[in-house]
């Protein structure tokens, strides 16, 4: 017979770990834990090196331009058709912060660097739970810290006011629906369901967060073994996908009631173009670290040109990140081809609504549509770290080799994507709007000093804000909040304008058209309470903002309204004696009607020229 085994505490129990193994997973969890910590840090470092670097740019003057004239609570602002974006959360963040401080950036770039802080938070937390506090976690972390993909979207503020708080929403849910299947936990259903809402108000792309979360959920079931991932995840979190259903199904009445549909495209072949640029000299050059360059023309926002070589490099890295991962992990095909989907249909919704015959393809190189795919693509990352290893792969094990290797491919990875990320800021930086502000600033203040006179209102600078986004171009819009400034009107006796580089010169009208001398010897038109006049011009105007220069003989104070055939009405006031005064009048026709608004007003308007301001 064989001596009997001696009793062990295996056979009794679990062991008992020693004083040194708690110690030294102690020391692994916390030096995992600090590395985290300092990658953030130092990210934020980067990033606010880019938000102070910036400056405001087209949509955030749009925000300000709206903060300035509306009420920051009424429906009318929060939820307006913003270029097809439902974002009442962005709206009221980005008008609180104009309000404390008009066109001051440093509020705005303090309030990027604190999302970009919940973000990073965000997602280490699901990274965490995932992969817990062990040393790979630091991988996809590095990734998504680092790579340039997620720079664009986040140096515009009107950009990352919706981006950011998005990926925040869809790191944290996706943490809350995996505890929810591991734990049964009800309150990762509230706090799922609450912070989804809060994404949805940010950004309707939002909408997508559950999904993803549902994905990600199921891919870590399945790559653990789980025969029905689908099946399971849905029973454990259903709590949560029905909340977010209701919440979605909600999100949809309100969208489509607020959005113009007649935005959305139907130019299949330009969008399949504009998805193949974003793939070719986006995605793929920014697994490298790329672009390495970038390109703009004012006044539209820098894209990607990457050089042959980054984007070799990155489908190198692609493909062997594709080859070695099927070699060494078993179960994660699941993993590559939700990337996959997601790569696609996290753009393809932008470009449908984006796109058309007349669409550069520069668009899909700008890459702010972006952030949220880089937040997906770490979260699988870490659920493929998680897959069973291949048996007949040791030579893939813990290694010095490895550890080498690794840490090489990261070096170069950050190297290249500090490179793509400073070149990324000259371009960024080559935005006229910064002198013209800080230009047109100053001189209001002068001009509101030097005379009590009303200024014209004008469009700003077309390199600043274009007239596609009319009213927000105006000055009376732009500069609204400003206390050290003159008073915006339709009608000045003194014509001053901002010239293209903020500052205020003498103004004239240009003589587009001219108003035909009037029948009346030494007064012209005669202009009284009972006798409207209407006043031909030498030839049409188009629909437009025009200005016409009013000379005039009045014989008492008053007011008068004048009108073009198709616009709105202005009204003026007139002093008594020979006086001069600019009227801007909005729409289109070739005849100005002048009704005299008070009683026993009498007065003789003489010929002058209607166009546009242009400096002496």
């Amino acid at each position: 017979m064989k001596p009997a085994a001696p009793v062990t505490s295996a056979r009794i129990g679990p062991t008992i770990p020693r004083y040194e193994d708690i110690m030294l997973d102690r020391r692994s969890v916390n030096a995992v834990a600090v590395a985290a910590a300092a990658l953030i840090l130092i990210q934020l470092v980067i990033r606010g090196v880019l938000a102070f670097g910036g400056y405001f740019y087209w949509d955030d003057l749009i925000l300000v331009g709206r903060a300035g004239t509306e009420d920051l609570f009424s429906a009318s602002y929060l939820f307006d058709d913003h270029d097809g974006h439902v974002m009442p959360g962005a709206f009221l963040v980005a008008g609180v912060i104009t309000r404390l401080s008009p066109l001051n950036w440093w509020w705005p770039a303090i309030s990027l660097v604190v999302l970009q802080l919940l973000a990073s938070l965000a997602l280490l937390r699901t990274l965490r739970v995932i992969l817990g506090w062990r040393p790979v976690l630091l991988l996809p972390l590095t990734f998504a810290l680092f790579t340039p993909l997620g720079v664009p979207g986040f140096a515009w503020w009107a950009a990352a006011l919706n981006s950011l708080p998005m990926i925040t929403a869809l790191a944290w849910v996706c943490g809350d629906a995996i505890l929810l299947v591991r734990t049964g936990n009800r309150r990762y259903a509230a706090s799922g369901a609450v912070v989804f809402f809060g994404g949805l108000l940010f950004f309707e792309k939002a909408a997508v967060v559950p999904f993803v979360a549902f994905a990600v959920a199921a891919s870590l079931e399945y790559v653990r073994g789980e025969r029905h991932p689908v099946r399971v995840v849905w029973g454990r979190g259903g709590r949560l996908w029905v909340a977010a259903l209701g919440l979605i199904g909600a999100w949809i009445v309100l969208y489509v009631i607020v959005v113009d549909q007649q935005r959305w495209s139907s130019d299949l072949p330009m969008t399949w173009n504009l998805l193949q640029r974003s793939v070719t000299h986006g995605i793929v050059p920014g697994l490298a670290g790329g672009p390495w360059e970038w390109q703009r023309w004012a006044p539209a926002s820098p894209w990607a040109t990457p050089p042959v070589l980054v984007m070799v490099l990155g489908w190198l890295g692609l493909g062997a990140a594709v080859a070695i991962s099927l070699t060494r992990k078993r179960r994660i095909g699941m993993v590559w081809l939700v990337a996959a989907g997601y790569a696609i249909a996290c753009q393809v919704p932008i470009y449908l609504m984006r796109s058309s015959k007349f669409t550069a393809l520069e668009l899909a190189q700008t890459l702010r549509y972006l952030p949220d795919l880089v937040v997906v693509l770490a979260l699988l990352a870490a659920v493929a770290f998680c897959a069973p290893n291949r048996v007949a792969t040791q030579w893939l094990d813990a290694s010095r080799r490895r550890t080498a290797v690794t840490a090489a491919v990261t070096v170069a990875f950050l190297l290249s994507s500090l490179y793509s990320t400073s070149t990324f800021l000259i371009s960024w930086r080559d935005n006229p709007t910064k002198s013209y502000l800080i230009n047109a600033r100053a001189a209001l203040a002068a001009a509101q000093a030097a005379s009590d006179a009303p200024m014209l209102d004008q469009e700003v600078d077309p390199l600043v804000l274009q007239r596609v986004a009319w009213p927000e171009n105006l000055t009376s819009h732009m500069f609204a909040l400003l206390h050290d400034r003159p008073e915006f009107s339709s009608s000045t006796t003194e014509l001053r304008l901002l010239d293209m580089s903020g500052r205020l010169v003498d103004g004239q009208v240009t003589w587009v058209r001219t108003m035909v001398p009037g029948p009346r010897p030494r007064c012209g038109y005669l202009v009284q309470t009972d006798f409207p006049v209407r006043i031909p011009l030498d030839g049409p105007l188009l629909p437009s903002e025009w200005t016409t220069e009013i000379n005039y003989l009045a014989n008492s104070n008053g007011s008068m309204t004048l009108s073009l055939n198709e616009g709105a009405k202005t009204k003026v006031p007139v002093h008594p004696g020979l006086n001069r005064v600019f009227v801007r009048l909005s729409g289109a026709g070739d005849t100005i009607t002048v009704h005299a608004d008070t009683a026993a007003l009498s007065v003789c308007l003489a010929s002058g020229p209607v166009g546009y301001v242009a400096p002496v």
